[in-house]
């Protein structure tokens, strides 16, 4: 029993697909860490009814910063993650989940009417041990194993993953064939405002290439951006478990209509290696955009290209992405965790900015268990972080790193 509590909770992407998921991103199912509650430890009682189990996600530390291009370090106490979360089977048929963060604006949005803050509404029915339909405020079902993870316990993400806003208005049917694999089929919006709200009323975009009238200087093609009828994303996804869970997958295929024929294509390939001490993923994802929907391309070109535009956002955009996450428990209550990122970005109609960007990044902690026997998921860590830009010279731009360092907690705290 130890034994299993011990490897759940370091474990944070590995999926029965007949359950439904607990911390995770993944709107399907992870497999179940074998948490006590606090009213079980208070009342001695154990509690049976699965209608109801709330939780409180949170995450601080003390923080030390520094980034090349100022030179200078900084410092503070920073509250890194407050979320609570409810979730439960209301008969053995109807599941849910809610989860809304805590420490984020609550302004409504114009086209689901829920706030950024708002990451999971939803409700479900499983008609049997094979298909089950869900519905509501999700996240989208995008693949990858670094997606899929509790964001709590992610000290760093990717620059693909952390610019993705993957919370939306939802329906996602999901079939198991056996139970070791699942697919899925999902139609979501694309954006939880108006196309006016994400961009702005007058947003125009460029794909980079220059044209010149007469003797002078060429200048970027720019065109205004205009509304989709229909600004809706579809998806397909794959998870699977082989060798009794040792090897996983988590692939997707997904196309989003972004404006009038302005689309993006995100294809994503997780594999998992699961053993009893040792935990390890890759994933590999290519993103396809004729608008840029992560705006990382848009932040760093925009005033290159065309300084005096405003509301101005690039377009052919490819951007990949590499990420590998390892998780070593070297005795039971501490656990090595290391993980690497390298990434591309470039506007592939563009002279100037193809192949213009290489990210690197770079993550290493310690974290200590205190309250395992407990069966409680309390972890104190030290953590480093990292990145590396590199530019090609023809982009003009400024290479650069930044470091943290943290010391911290973190707590699943499972009130009932």
């Amino acid at each position: 029993m130890r034994k299993s509590i011990i490897l759940a909770l370091f474990t944070t992407a590995a999926m029965p697909l007949s359950t439904l998921a607990q911390g995770t991103n993944d709107g399907f199912g992870e497999e179940e860490v074998d948490l006590k509650s606090l009213y079980e430890m208070v009342t001695k009682h154990e509690q049976k009814s699965k209608a109801l189990e709330l939780y409180i996600n949170y995450g601080a530390a003390a923080q030390a910063t520094h980034d090349s291009r100022n030179g200078e370090w900084g410092a503070r106490i920073y509250n890194r993650y407050l979320k609570i979360e409810m979730v439960g089977w209301l008969t053995d048929h109807i599941y849910y989940r809610f989860r809304q963060r805590i420490n984020k604006s609550n302004v409504e949005q114009s086209e689901d009417n829920f706030s950024k803050a708002n990451d999971y509404m939803m409700v479900g029915w499983k008609f049997n041990d094979h298909w089950s339909i869900q519905g509501g405020k999700k996240c989208q079902a995008l693949g990858s194993f670094e997606f899929s993870e509790n964001p709590l316990f992610i000290y760093q993400y990717s620059d693909l993953e952390g610019n993705i806003d993957s919370s939306k208005g939802a329906i996602n049917v999901v079939y198991n064939p056996t139970p070791d694999q699942q697919l899925s089929a999902e139609v979501s919006n694309t954006y939880n405002g108006k196309l006016a709200d994400e961009f702005g009323k007058e947003a125009k975009i460029s794909d980079g290439k220059m044209t010149s009238d007469g003797n002078a200087e060429p200048k970027p093609d720019i065109a205004l951006l205009q509304k989709a009828s229909a600004p809706l994303t579809y998806a397909l996804g794959w998870n699977g478990k082989f060798f009794g869970g040792k090897l996983q997958t988590r692939w997707s295929y997904m196309l989003r209509t972004q404006a009038k024929d302005k689309y993006s294509q995100l294809i994503r390939f997780g594999q998992k290696l699961k053993l009893d001490r040792l935990q390890w993923y890759v994933d590999y994802s290519i993103s396809l955009d004729d608008l840029d929907r992560m705006k990382i391309t848009t932040r760093e070109v925009a005033k290159v290209l065309a300084p005096t535009e405003t509301d101005l956002y690039m377009g052919k955009i490819c951007n990949l992405a590499l990420v590998t996450k390892m998780n070593w428990q070297f005795t039971p209550d501490w656990n090595l965790m290391l993980k690497g990122t390298y990434e591309t970005a470039s506007m592939t109609q563009s002279e100037q900015f193809r192949n213009y960007r290489k990210a690197y990044g770079y993550v290493g902690s310690v974290e200590y268990y205190p309250a395992r026997k407990q069966q409680q998921d309390l972890r104190f860590y030290l953590a480093y972080m990292g990145r590396k830009y590199s530019y090609s010279k023809r982009s003009t731009l400024t290479d650069y790193n930044t470091d943290r360092i943290e010391l911290g907690m973190i707590y699943r705290m499972k009130l009932l």
